[in-house]
């Protein structure tokens, strides 16, 4: 039956429609006078005849007015109960002011009070009672997936609205931490509490839960998730309010649960006064344009409406993605600024200085590094060229064009450093340092150089939360390195902003240090996030477990735990979650000399030399034994040899092509 109705055409189902209320509404009459009269044969009938046809001929044309008949049953809401109320309500008006203008006496006022009553009966009840059965048979036929959605507030009704009317999830209970909701029913679905969801998942088969309170703080959702950690069953949730509200997700889109919920920490609200004050209507540069952290850099620099913003990248493929991504924002935010996209290199030291005076550049990120620890630990001169000297080159370039201020985004891994990218990235801040130094010994310089050191940012390329989610759900298993590794974590948009705001309280030199929280043990956010997908760890102490977590070992140069801080020496900002530290530097004309024969070095490409000069320049520089720069590893093969293996190439070659009939 339900086939047949869906294969019908929408005006058919239109007169269908109308067709039954035609035969409903003098139904409707007759049983007024038999309720009056207590009779199935009421008396006035046969004075009374002309309500049969009126009552039709009145109400259907009120009711198309009033858009019932373009209403779909199968969703009907209570726009369309209103239409029914009001339509009925309107032709009972007209049967009474019928009767006093035509003089017929006689006409009982309950019967018209009744009618009413009993029209709105028969056309929205019979209209709910095909919408119920509809979706109990699109249910019945689809084999949803039971799911209880934990939070019964106006997100959650809105979701389950959806879900019963789609053909995912079948929404089988609410949970609320509210006891004003809790023993309710809403949408057919009854509220209950939460210490009743080990009961309610196992009675009900239920394999999934979902979140559904956007505006909930982080740290009273990482609560909320802890207390599900232990239930078999898998947990998503509802986007955040704000894409809610942006359009950008649906109430019934539920994802995967955030990285930030499992960290519990709410970012704290940026200050609007230190956005602005080194970008709006100035010439603002992001080197590394493309990276992680620099296109997110863009992102914000572009809403605080900079002059012009350019975009300064290596690779082009990442540069041409930002370049659409912001010219798009620019289009649909309706953003005055001049996006400017320069394909160079930090080591192209002519077009760095060219690009800052030509365009007049106020204000450079310096966010172009190679940051991947075994990348940088396999190619060592690769490395120190690209953070080392490019972070030189780019300040140079920013001194000679007069830019007022210089903002290098640094790393946890400078501090105490065990592999190359930490000490390459301490040795770009020595440079940054001492070249504030020689400003102050009476050079003279109007730039402001400044270093925001934190830690990890969430969903970075090579990042384990992207890693365990693609493990987790190939099966497993989950590769941690080590079982006691830690790290700081914070979101990309939070660290951008920390970033711009640092910037702009450099007063030259300083060091800012992000508050990056706890430290994340590794191994616990892979047994919490197997947890949330609603599989147990298979171990020694559940064998039968699902997915299994494998200790890989540490790869070269890879720290057990990170810091922040090279002393105990840190003073408190104008910003709760931004420190300024008070390091040790070396003065620029000792700097200068290390920094000639490191290039030097890096110019014959002499590891043992490059290894030997950061050793001796960067305090606190413990390497892995040995070096493990995979050029340095192979060596060079004599000319002569070159020639020969050419030489018995083409032999071969032409030997086979005389061969060939």
């Amino acid at each position: 039956m339900h086939r047949i109705l869906a294969a019908l055409s929408r005006r058919t189902k239109q007169l269908i429609m109308v067709g039954a209320d035609m035969a409903m509404l003098p139904l409707a009459v007759w049983s007024a006078f038999a309720l009056r009269f207590g009779t199935v044969a009421p008396p006035y009938l046969d004075r009374f005849w002309w309500l049969f046809i009126a009552t039709p001929l009145l109400t259907i044309p009120i009711l198309y007015a009033l858009g019932l008949y373009r209403a779909v049953v199968r969703y009907m809401s209570t726009q369309a109960v209103f239409a029914v109320i009001n339509g009925v309500g309107l032709s009972a008006l007209l049967i009474i002011a019928m009767s006093l203008m035509l003089d017929m006496r006689g006409l009982p006022r309950s019967v018209v009070l009744l009618y009413g009553l009993l029209a709105l009966l028969y056309i929205g009840g019979t209209r709910f009672l095909i919408r119920a059965s509809l979706q109990s048979l699109i249910r019945r036929r689809t084999n949803k997936e039971p799911v209880v959605i934990y939070g019964a507030g106006a997100a959650g009704l809105q979701s389950a609205a959806a879900l019963l009317n789609g053909n995912e999830y079948e929404p089988v209970a609410f949970v609320d931490d509210n006891p004003a909701l809790q023993g309710m029913v809403m949408h057919g679905i009854k509220v209950h509490p939460p210490e009743l969801l080990p009961k309610l998942t196992a009675a009900l088969e239920v394999s999934y839960v979902l979140l559904a309170m956007p505006s909930l703080s982080r740290v009273r959702r990482n609560t909320i998730l802890d207390g599900l950690e232990s239930l078999p069953v898998r947990v998503k949730t509802l986007p955040g309010l704000a894409d809610l509200v942006s359009g950008t997700a649906r109430v019934d889109e539920f994802r995967e649960v955030d990285i930030e919920d499992l960290l519990g920490r709410d970012p704290v609200v940026p200050q609007q006064r230190l956005l602005g004050q080194c970008i709006h209507g100035k010439v603002v540069m992001v080197t590394g344009a493309g990276g992680t952290i620099g296109s997110e850099l863009c992102r914000q620099i572009l809403r605080l409406a900079p002059q012009v913003l350019i975009l300064y990248e290596f690779a082009e493929p990442a540069l041409y993605r930002i370049e659409r991504e912001l010219r798009r924002l620019v289009k649909v935010e309706g953003i005055a600024v001049e996006v400017v996209p320069l394909l160079g290199s930090v080591t192209e030291r002519a077009m760095l200085r060219r690009v800052m005076s030509s365009w007049g550049v106020h204000t450079v990120y310096h966010a172009a590094a190679y940051k991947h620890v075994p990348i940088v630990e396999h190619n060592y001169i690769s490395g120190v060229r690209n953070n080392v000297f490019g972070t030189w080159y780019a300040a140079e370039a920013a001194l000679a064009a007069g830019v007022e201020r210089f903002v290098l985004v640094s790393t946890d891994k400078a501090v105490r450093p065990t592999n190359v990218m930490g000490a390459s990235k301490r040795l770009a801040e020595l440079v940054l340092q001492g070249l504030h130094d020689r400003a102050d010994r009476g050079n003279g310089s109007m730039t402001r150089f400044c270093m925001v050191r934190f830690g990890n940012v969430l969903g970075s390329s090579g990042s384990v939360v992207p890693l365990f989610r693609e493990q987790i759900q190939s099966g497993g298993p989950v590769t941690v390195t080590h079982p006691e590794i830690t790290r700081y974590f914070m979101t990309i948009p939070e660290a951008t902003a920390l970033v711009i705001q640092a910037g702009a309280m450099g007063q030259g030199g300083d060091v800012f240090v992000l508050d990056m929280g706890a430290a994340v043990k590794i191994v616990d956010l892979a047994r919490r996030m197997i947890h949330l997908a609603g599989y147990e760890v298979c171990d020694e102490e559940n064998p039968d477990g699902d997915i299994g977590i494998t200790f890989t070992g540490l790869r070269p140069g890879e720290k057990l735990y990170e810091e922040l801080l090279i002393g105990d020496a840190d003073a408190p900002t104008q910003h709760p979650m931004i420190r300024r530290a008070h390091e040790a530097f070396q003065p620029w004309s000792e700097l200068r000399c290390c920094l000639d024969q490191l290039l030097r070095a890096c110019d014959r490409f002499n590891c043992e030399a490059v290894r030997k000069l950061l050793l001796e320049t960067v305090n606190g520089f413990h390497p892995a034994q040995g070096i493990h720069d995979l050029i340095w590893q192979r060596e060079p093969r004599p000319a002569v040899a070159i020639v020969r293996h050419i030489e018995e190439g083409r032999a071969a070659a032409s030997g086979a092509q005389a061969i060939e009939p």
